[in-house]
Formats: structure tokens, C-alpha cells, sequence
């Protein structure tokens, strides 16, 4: 066999195995791609249950804010009633012609009565 022709087979052969590994490098790159594509679709399907889950808890914590604000309120109301039923008992008290509103163990023991 001619030198020449080892020579250009060599090359060939060469060649040949670089646009091999160029194709194999080439579908490894692609593969590389399409794994990232899928990581990043499921990042951001992820970051939006994400954004949802703390939209509904922000909503949660709204709808408590609200919730124990009424309940202040009502405790409030509930304590301005109780002292108004107080006061109320009172007056009943001082114009009551039977009440002696001089002696205080008649009027305690007249207050934890109950008066329906």
C-alpha cells in the first residue's frame, strides 16, 4: 500500500471520528437544553403555586385581622352594655323608694341579684 494512501486514510478516518464527536457533543448539548427547558417550566409552575399559596394565606390573615377586629368591637360594645346595665341598676336604685341606698350590704346583695 502506497504511504500516500495511509496518509489520506488516516485523515479520512480522523475526520471522520471529530464529525462523530461533533454530533454526539452536538445531541448531548440539545439533551443539556431540553432538560434545562423542563427545569425551568417546572421553576415557574412551581413559583406560581407558590405566588397562590401566599396570596391565600395573605387572604387568611386578612380575613383574621377582620375577624378579631368585629371581636374587639363586640367585647367592646358587650363591656359599654354591662356598664350601661350597671348604671341603669343604679339610678333604679337611688330613686327606688324601697331601696336604702345608704346601707351598702343591701345595696350589694341587691346588685348580684338578678333582676329580670
Amino acid at each position: 500500500m502506497e504511504p500516500w494512501l495511509i496518509i489520506v486514510l488516516v485523515v479520512v478516518a480522523l475526520v471522520l471520528v471529530a464529525l462523530v464527536a461533533r454530533a454526539a457533543s452536538g445531541r448531548k448539548k440539545d439533551q443539556h437544553r431540553t432538560q434545562a427547558a423542563e427545569h425551568r417550566s417546572e421553576a415557574q409552575s412551581a413559583a406560581l403555586e407558590a405566588e397562590q399559596k401566599a396570596a391565600e394565606a395573605d387572604e387568611l390573615a386578612a380575613r383574621a385581622r377582620r375577624e378579631a377586629a368585629v371581636a374587639e368591637q363586640q367585647r367592646v360594645e358587650s363591656q359599654q352594655l354591662a356598664s350601661r346595665a350597671a348604671d341603669l341598676h343604679t339610678q333604679a336604685d337611688d330613686i327606688d323608694p324601697d331601696v336604702d341606698t345608704r346601707n351598702t350590704d343591701a345595696r350589694n346583695t341587691d346588685a348580684n341579684t338578678d333582676h329580670r
